[in-house]
Formats: structure tokens, sequence, C-alpha cells
């Protein structure tokens, strides 16, 4: 990493600070979190553009990286928790937390969900998107067009005074039992800190009773499987986490801003 890029508390060591409650963003963090976003955004966009039969994940890795550090942002992965890579990259099977190497490559009819941080004037912006590699089967386009209209519905049910339950709700309407919902993950505050205290189920959970207020950001990201819910983390590096049963997942991430009168995608696309 250049050393004039501001880096996050763990860029050294690997271990973030204790994570914080959540708290209304200032204006000047909700200014660097649009820019965070949006470079994370573009971050993903190319590596978007890069995705074929035979490209390696490592591959991808470097396209998302060079970008952001010419930003002059850090990619908010970077040994958070220790983790190696600037982005995740998990295909087919994978639910989350795929690891970049340079032995995987994408092939003709794989999805590979690919998920960008960049950590930027004090704050990150956080986004992921799973991507069809060439034609894939109908099963696969259907779960990914179902992810894409979770997470929209999630992100519609946001507004001040509502509770973080809510957006499980809706998640669930669009779902309706057609796809496992993966609750061993959820979305997560952010701002300052790459996660904080704020854990958004994507489920139905009674428990999730946190309201949202202005100034509030997090972000929603569900995970649909084509079969069980239930996720396991590879025992060889601590992060890959994998269908039980070896069926096909997807994500779709934004990152939130709760508004006066409803709800701000920081991450959006330009063009969506």
């Amino acid at each position: 990493m250049p050393k004039e890029i501001a880096k996050p508390p763990y860029a050294l060591l690997g271990e973030p600070p204790a994570p914080k409650r959540p708290r209304p963003r200032t204006a000047a963090e909700l200014e660097g979190m649009r820019h965070a976003s949006a470079i994370a955004s573009d971050a993903l966009a190319a590596v978007a553009a890069a995705i074929a039969p035979g490209v390696t994940t490592d591959e991808l890795d470097a396209i998302a990286h060079e970008l952001m550090i010419s930003r002059g942002a850090y990619p908010s992965t970077l040994n958070y928790h220790h983790y190696p890579k600037s982005i995740c990259a998990s295909i087919n099977e994978v639910i989350c937390h795929g690891i970049p190497d340079l032995d995987t490559q994408l092939y003709e009819g794989d999805i590979v969900c690919i998920d960008v941080t960049a950590y930027v004037d004090g704050v990150h912006g956080d986004l992921n998107q799973t991507f069809a590699v060439g034609e894939v089967d109908q099963r696969s386009r259907d779960l990914m067009d179902a992810t894409k209209r979770a997470l929209e519905a999630g992100i519609a049910a946001v507004k001040p005074g509502g509770q973080v339950r809510d957006i499980g709700r809706a998640i669930e309407k669009v779902v309706r039992n057609r796809y496992g919902i993966v609750t061993q993950f959820g979305g997560h505050g952010i701002g300052p800190d790459f996660h904080d205290g704020l854990h958004v189920p994507h489920n139905y959970d009674r428990r999730a009773t946190d309201r949202l207020f202005p100034g509030m950001t997090f972000t929603i990201e569900p995970m649909l499987n084509l079969g069980s819910p239930d996720a396991r983390i590879w025992d060889e590096d601590g992060w890959t986490a994998v269908t039980v049963d070896g069926q096909r997942s997807a994500q779709e991430e934004h990152t939130v801003l709760v508004t006066e009168s409803g709800v701000e995608v920081l991450t959006r696309h330009v063009g969506e």
C-alpha cells in the first residue's frame, strides 16, 4: 500500500477496535461515505467488466485493488481480522468471503459474487453483486433475480421510526420460501467502523428491534441459496462460507442511509 493512503485502525495488526453502537453520521462523515461508496462502486464495475471464462479470482482482486489505491482509497477487507485480499470473490456454492487466489479461475456457467469495500476520508462504503460468467442455467438466473428483488424490498422497508426487523420481514415476503435465506450472516452498521454494533438480519427476527433513525448508515446484503439456508466455514482458511448441500448461492448488497423521509442508497451504481 502506498504510504500516503490513509489506513483504517486495523490495517497494520489486523484487529479492528471494539464495535460501537450506531449513531447519526455527521455531515462530513456522510460526504466521505458518498465518496467511499462511489469508489467502491467504480471498482466493482471495473471487476464486472473483466469477468469471463478463464479469468482468475486473483486477477479480479488486482483490478479492484489498483483502482481503489489509484483513487486514494484503502481496500477495506485487506487485513480486516487478517483477511488477506482486497475483495471477496464467492463462486457458485460459496455464500460469502471467498478468498481470491492464483489458481481459482472462472468457468462458463459459473456465478460469482464480488464484494468490494473502500475506505477513504475516515469512512467505508460497501457493496456487492452476483454476476453470471457467460451463459448460466435458468435456475441460477432466477436465483440472481430473486436476490436483487430481495435487496430492493429490504431497502424499500427502511424508514425513520421503523425497526431493523422490518427489513427481514420485507425480504421474506419476496422470497416466499422459494429459496433458503442465510441467517448466519447479515448486514451491519458501517461508517467510521467497517462493522459497528448493528446487525441486520435478512429474515424476520422479532428480536431485531433497533429503531431506524435519520443519519443511521448500514448495509443490506441478502444471501439466498437454492437449497438449505445453512452455511459452514472452511477450516482451511477460517473465512470461506459454503452451502452445506453444495447448491448455489447469490448475494446482493448496498450501503444505505436513513433520511428524514426514507432512505438513500449510497452505493447505487451510476445508471442503476
